[in-house]
């Protein structure tokens, strides 16, 4: 099988996958058809603008769409954070709602889209930082897709990625004893480049190698198989998201 090498910063990794996403057919129908729910985080901003433009809202502003972030101490707030999430009802884009407005509405063949601060590839699950004692978003969001079946999906970067069980770490993190913020894991779909390229060009791709400087700190080298036509494809759709710039805020 033939293979190239490719390597996308966290930033391109972040479009990539709002590309993808948005591109399924199971989403397009969703986004038509039911309810999505973009819950705020940096890579659902990405993937918010493309849904968005996709039933023609062009207008909107990703910066601020999150809830908590890790940043210097010396990083400045562009915008203020936003107050909402994105909500689509039926190829309509409703203004004003967070998730915590619409789930008692959420049905079967509705989707959510919430970020993720760990995933384990080889398991394919995915960890959420938890400050509210309700478990916030996420605490919404799983009880939704557990208790009436709505999908819940995790974009999230494999710069995220660690190595032990997501269920030994909660277990460590959750300790009575413990400090800091508590881990959730949870039961949705992982969603990360890996699945973008895959979906979006027919290749399998693997973790090469990592790291870089000036802009490519968390980037990640990739070695993608496929056949001719599909690693052309990759190449393309490399180009087309190398550009992404770091996410403002």
């Amino acid at each position: 099988m033939k293979n190239i090498q490719i390597f996308l910063t966290p930033a391109a990794g972040k479009r990539l996958i709002a590309k993808a996403i948005a591109a399924r057919e199971d989403v397009q129908d969703a986004v038509m058809n039911h309810t999505v729910v973009v819950i705020k985080g940096t890579t659902n901003a990405y993937l918010a603008e493309e849904l968005l433009a996709g039933i023609g809202v062009t207008d909107f502003d990703k910066r601020g769409f999150y809830r908590g972030v890790v940043k210097s101490p010396d990083a400045k707030s562009a915008i203020p954070v936003q107050e909402h999430d994105v909500v689509i009802e039926k190829g309509k884009y409703v203004t004003g709602k967070t998730i915590f407005d619409v789930v008692g509405d959420l049905r079967n063949g509705d989707m959510i889209f919430k970020g993720a601060n760990a995933v384990n590839l080889e398991e394919g699950t995915a960890g959420i930082l938890i400050g509210d004692p309700m478990s916030g978003t996420v605490g919404a969001a799983h009880n939704a897709s557990v208790g009436k079946r709505v999908q819940l999906i995790h974009p999230v970067g494999v710069e995220k990625r660690v190595d032990l069980p997501m269920k030994e770490l909660a277990e460590i993190c959750n300790d009575p004893e413990g400090k800091g913020p508590g881990l959730f894991v949870s039961t949705g779909a992982i969603y990360t480049e890996i699945e973008a390229l895959y979906d979006l060009c027919g290749v399998d791709a693997y973790i090469l190698a990592a790291g870089g400087v000036a802009g490519c700190e968390g980037g990640c080298f990739f070695v993608c198989e496929g056949e001719d036509d599909e690693l052309e494809m990759c190449r393309e759709v490399v180009k087309l998201v190398a550009g992404t710039p770091p996410y403002e805020i």
